[in-house]
């Protein structure tokens, strides 16, 4: 049996697989719905069901898992506005989160919807109704009823800011699921990786090096205007004091930085650290507690003021994390100081000039490091742990000529990777996926 046809077998038992565990799928989402944690009312969204009226002619469809991915190819999805208005653009996520950030952002005639899960039910209803000309995939959304159902009704498939870690690799190179990822990668037009190392791992999983093309980390974006009339009073409340952030903090690495910021009071009296929990309910339970300790901390979704008293300020909420990279000089970026993290963007601190550091378990960022300390090895600061990370703050805040060098070099290397990358991807996009004209009715058969 070739390897196709062995491809094609795998995914009919698969797809047979996901049928059958649909009804558990579905009561999954209602749990999940119970908890929060998929959107009260649109929910329904996720087993294909549209909320939005599909307007007529061609349709190109951008899905992106959750908000790191979304925010990174906004700048995509509004070039595509602008040099496409033929085409109506729908985008899809899958986290409520997500949802919340990314609907304000994008233009006001972009579809937002939810993306389906990937059962064959829901996945042909949304195929059905929305009838994509094109999907662009962001990072690793590699879901065989997704891709394949999309295939099969014509829809030209991409992946932009193409990503695959040694971990899923290894995963995807086992000898069934090999013949998987194999099939779903013969399928698409265009493949950008973020690295040579993830180029290598997708042409070993068989796909086409007459599709891969390189463009740069969209997660470097374009630096925007960032609205800050919500923040003037805490410029007021915060100046003249000795300021730090640890953004997109985890469960487990609160304790680091309480550390270090307890250990940093008894040489920085005035010291005020602002803590960015990656998920504001974390938030939340880390501020109760260490009010019961006596500690004054602010919660940002009170609308608690910052005092000449309070120690911590709580950001506990979701979409200002531009807002407040402007107003501390530095930011040091959680996901990356415990084992198993994978780390975050560093990007959107160094555009707004802040001096970053980040732990060592950077995880596919470690392109994005490296590229940024090649430009200037002054831009980013990786340390080991919580020692290291006092030591390099405790110079920071000692030295205003130290930090204005940090902070001019993470911006300088931002710009320099930053430079194009939208560009690139746009003219990629254009040559691979609408080379040939949309059309504007497309017939679309159930993939069941």
């Amino acid at each position: 049996m070739g390897a196709s046809k062995a491809g094609e077998t795998v995914y009919m038992i698969y797809k047979a697989l996901t049928y059958g565990l649909s009804p558990l799928i579905h009561l999954h989402l209602r749990w999940r719905k119970f908890r929060g944690l998929e959107h009260p009312i649109r929910w329904p969204e996720r087993l294909g069901r549209p909320s939005h009226r599909r307007p007529p002619g061609s349709l190109i469809w951008f899905h992106a898992v959750s908000l790191g991915e979304g925010m990174c190819v906004v700048p995509v999805i509004k070039r595509c506005v602008e040099q496409r208005p033929d085409l109506t653009v729908l985008m899809t996520t899958t986290t409520a989160s997500a949802f919340e950030v990314l609907k304000p952002l994008l233009p006001c005639n972009v579809i937002y919807q939810f993306a389906p899960v990937d059962t064959p039910v829901a996945v042909n209803a949304f195929l059905e109704y929305w009838k994509p000309y094109a999907l662009v995939l962001v990072e690793n959304e590699l879901w065989p009823n997704l891709v394949l159902g999309a295939s099969a009704n014509g829809v030209m498939l991409a992946l932009i800011n193409a990503r695959m870690s040694i971990k899923s690799f290894n995963n995807w190179s086992r000898p069934v699921a090999r013949l998987l990822a194999s099939l779903m990668l013969s399928k698409f037009s265009l493949i950008l990786p973020l690295s040579n190392i993830q180029a290598i791992h997708f042409q070993l999983l068989q796909a086409s090096p007459l599709i891969i093309n390189f463009s740069g980390d969209l997660k470097l974006g374009i630096e925007e205007l960032v609205n800050m009339t919500n923040m003037e009073d805490l410029k007021e409340n915060i100046a003249g004091r000795c300021v730090w952030m640890a953004s997109s903090i985890h469960r487990g690495e609160e304790e680091v930085m309480l550390g270090v910021h307890r250990a940093l009071m008894q040489k920085h009296p005035n010291i005020l650290a602002i803590i960015v929990p990656r998920h504001p309910h974390f938030g939340r339970e880390v501020a109760f507690d260490l009010q019961k300790k006596g500690v004054n901390v602010a919660l940002r979704s009170h609308g608690d003021s910052i005092t000449s008293e309070t120690s911590i300020y709580m950001v506990d909420t979701l979409g200002e994390l531009k807002q407040f990279y402007r107003l501390t000089p530095i930011a040091v970026i959680g996901g990356s100081f415990l084992p198993g993290f994978t780390g975050h963007n560093i990007s959107e601190a160094a555009a707004a000039g802040c001096a970053v550091l980040t732990g060592q378990h950077v995880g596919h960022f470690s392109n994005m490091v490296v590229a940024m300390q090649r430009l200037n090895t002054s831009s980013i600061m990786q340390v080991s742990g919580g020692l290291e990370l006092e030591e390099n703050l405790d110079k920071l805040l000692s030295s205003p000529e130290i930090l204005e060098e940090r902070r001019l070099a993470a911006k300088r290397a931002f710009h320099g990777l930053s430079n194009g990358v939208v560009e690139n991807v746009w003219t990629l996009l254009q040559i691979h996926i609408f080379r040939n004209k949309p059309p504007s009715v497309i017939s679309y058969n159930q993939c069941t």
